[in-house]
């Protein structure tokens, strides 16, 4: 069935349904196993390795380097999709979608067509950025520098998401001639150990825990300024997590409504004779449907910002390209509040059409609100609000990349 015939709306472009047709039996598999999956802690090897076979991993790629020269409103729906069957999954992608969108931007031919080529491929990409403890916000402590004429990594990331999944790492790191770089590490080199020790109450089987480099080994030519990281890169990640919400708003939706049909005990003081058929019953899933649609037609507004965002970017017009990217910021920043307040109602409310055998823990639908939250603390919402009323009432621009650490 088609994104119209289930009532979410048409997709963004007229080939969407023929881009998204042989990925959703994949899907469909993958929410089959989700709930057993996060009961039993069993992290998606199989399935992000099924999505890689598949091409899932490389729908953004210019089909000249194998991929499905997918726009990005095209890649945020079937976000969207994916995160339905498991909103872990999709998250442990972030960081090689926000990769592939790097070099998607770069201005270096070679760099380019290198990593796409590997991307086509089905290579996969984690992530290093963040440091926790007493790191500085303003220098990473994750250092290159030079040891017997080679260049090493050495340092400690956290919530390295996907990194466990992935075969190259990209990393936010200080070079010791005190410039801020990007670099790239294979995965399965010499002094490079990733840990599972993420112990979130959400998004637990992401894989977001801890990386070590110890003298990891470093190619010269796989360092790039940080400076030089495609520029509408903050909106893009955060983009990614409200696809994700609007995803666990679907499934949400899917699961009460398929809960609510089944049940065959009522209350004394109900409305009908069967929950199918009481109207207060009914006004709970309908909300929660509502909510979903909505973040989700919001999340595919945001990603139209992006694509003038990414086209811009790709002109020669610099204060073309610095105005979209604002913009986009800001469509960006605007969303977020609303959509997490959404999927945080639909994923909370849903338990009041069902009753006690709800919180039944076979069901898992605890799940829902326990990713929805934890997916809505990254890059503090709390922030947002007041970015944008900056904005409209002072024409302050918005921040652009965002840091953490100690003043």
């Amino acid at each position: 069935m088609t994104q119209i015939d289930l009532g979410w709306g048409s997709g963004p472009s007229a080939r969407y349904e023929e881009l998204a047709q042989p990925f959703r039996p994949m899907f469909d598999k993958i929410r089959s196993t989700a709930a057993a999956r996060d009961i039993e802690h069993r992290l998606p090897h199989d399935e992000i390795k099924a999505l890689r076979a598949a091409g899932f991993t490389a729908v953004r790629v210019p089909t000249e380097f194998g991929g499905a020269g997918t726009t990005l409103p095209e890649l945020f729906n079937l976000l969207i999709e994916l995160s339905e069957a498991d909103s872990n999954v999709t998250n442990s992608l972030r960081a090689h979608f926000g990769f592939t969108e790097d070099v998607l931007n770069s201005s270096d031919p070679g760099r380019r067509a290198l990593w796409l080529g590997r991307i086509g491929e089905k290579t996969l990409f984690g992530n290093g950025n963040t440091e926790v403890g007493d790191s500085k916000l303003q220098a990473f402590s994750t250092t290159v520098s030079r040891k017997n004429g080679s260049l090493v990594l050495n340092g400690r990331k956290y919530y390295t998401t996907g990194t466990l999944f992935a075969d190259w790492i990209n990393i936010s790191a200080q070079h010791e001639n005190g410039e801020q770089v990007g670099v790239i590490v294979s995965r399965h080199a010499a002094g490079v150990e990733v840990l599972d020790d993420w112990d979130g109450f959400g998004q637990a089987l992401t894989a977001s825990g801890t990386t070590i480099f110890t003298d990891a080994p470093v190619e010269s030519d796989h360092v790039t300024p940080v400076t030089e990281r495609f520029k509408y890169s903050n909106p893009f990640y955060q983009l990614v997590h409200l696809a994700t919400l609007a995803g666990i708003g679907r499934a949400a939706a899917g699961d009460v409504s398929r809960l609510v049909k089944q049940r065959t005990r009522i209350f004394s003081h109900g409305n009908a004779g069967s929950s199918a058929t009481d109207p207060q019953i009914l006004q709970v899933v309908g909300r929660v449907r509502g909510n979903s649609y909505a973040a989700g037609a919001i999340v595919l507004k945001v990603a139209e910002a992006l694509q003038r965002a990414h086209e811009a970017q790709l002109s020669d017009d610099g204060e073309r390209s610095a105005a979209a990217i604002t913009i986009a910021e800001i469509e960006l920043d605007q969303a977020v509040t609303v959509v997490s307040d959404l999927i945080l109602e639909a994923t909370t409310i849903l338990f009041d059409a069902l009753g006690a055998s709800s919180a039944a823990r076979n069901l898992a639908l605890d799940r829902y609100w326990r990713n929805a939250r934890t997916i809505a603390t990254h890059n503090p919402r709390v922030y947002r609000d007041r970015i944008v009323g900056d904005f409209v009432v002072n024409g302050t621009p918005p921040p652009g990349q965002y840091r953490i650490g100690t003043p």
